[in-house]
Parts: structure tokens; sequence; C-alpha cells
């Protein structure tokens, strides 16, 4: 089985290489041990990378929030068709994630690891809507990042409730 990782910038804001988010997305997919119909034999995900405005837009139209965010992901309704999955979309935000990962002291490819880590596990049905869920997702993305030699995202300033992603 096969992970395609189509990323669309559409944004000026500095982001990883699109073998970086493919990486991380694969790494998460493969980590979350999801179930996949056993035909299908290539899996997408589509990234965009936007501006404020655009994420601002998305976030208020599809979860009532008038601000921007750092990553939503939109899931598939769609079935596998044949041998082809499209998991789903993920949009990330590179102005928010940028200022996010100066006010968390994090590093600039540590956050975005994280966001494309957590948009993945958001495709793959994971949610952090009640405190088990949200337990259970954090211990998959501390465990994904630290296989990627990246640190506990959780650890230090972060709070959950800082956490606003869908």
């Amino acid at each position: 089985m096969t992970l395609h990782v189509d990323v669309d910038r559409a944004s000026n804001s500095p982001a990883p290489e699109a073998s970086s988010i493919r990486r991380w997305i694969e790494t998460a997919w493969k980590a979350a041990d999801m179930l996949i119909h056993p035909d299908v034999r290539r899996i997408e995900v589509s990234v965009r990378i936007v501006d404020e405005n655009e994420m601002h837009l998305l976030n208020r139209t599809w979860r009532g929030q008038d601000k921007s965010t750092n990553v939503l992901s939109f899931p598939s309704d769609n079935p596998p068709a044949g041998k082809l999955c499209h998991l789903g979309d993920i949009v990330a935000c590179g102005p928010v994630i940028i200022r996010e990962a100066d006010e968390q002291d994090k590093t600039l490819e540590a956050h975005w690891a994280h966001m494309c880590v957590h948009g993945t596990l958001h495709l793959l049905g994971h949610d952090h809507i009640n405190a088990e869920d949200a337990t259970v997702m954090e211990d998959l993305e501390t465990h994904i990042l630290a296989s990627l030699n990246f640190p506990n995202p959780y650890s230090g300033k972060l709070a959950r409730e800082d956490f606003n992603t869908a």
C-alpha cells in the first residue's frame, strides 16, 4: 500500500518541504494502525498551506469559530473507490503555526510536524472533544513525534485549551 500526499501552497509564509510533510503524515498513518479496506493499494491525503484570511474563512464556515487557527482536517466521506482511498484534506495556516512555535518556544520544524501528525490523526477518526479521547490522541501524537525525534508537544506552556484544531 502506498501513500500519496499532495501539497498545495497558497501562502507565501515559510513552510516545510513536501517530502517532510509526507514523512510526518506517513509516520502518523502507520502508527495509528487504522484498518483500511484490504483492496486499497493507494491512500491519498491533500495538504493545503494557507494564509490567515483563508483559514479564518474556513474556520468560521466549518466550525463557527470567527478566528484563524493552526490546522483543520476534513476527513473524506467517500468510501474507498477500488484500489484508491482518499483519507481527506488537511489545511495548515503557515502564519499561525509560525507564531505559535515562537510563543510556545518550539522549533518551527517540530511544530509543523505536530500539526501534520495532529491533522492526520483527525483524518483517521481521532479527536480531542472529551478528556478521555484527548488523552488517547495526545499520547499517540507524543509517541509518533518521539519516533520522529521531536519532543513532547504538550510539555511546557502548551495547555489543552490552547490547542483549538478540528
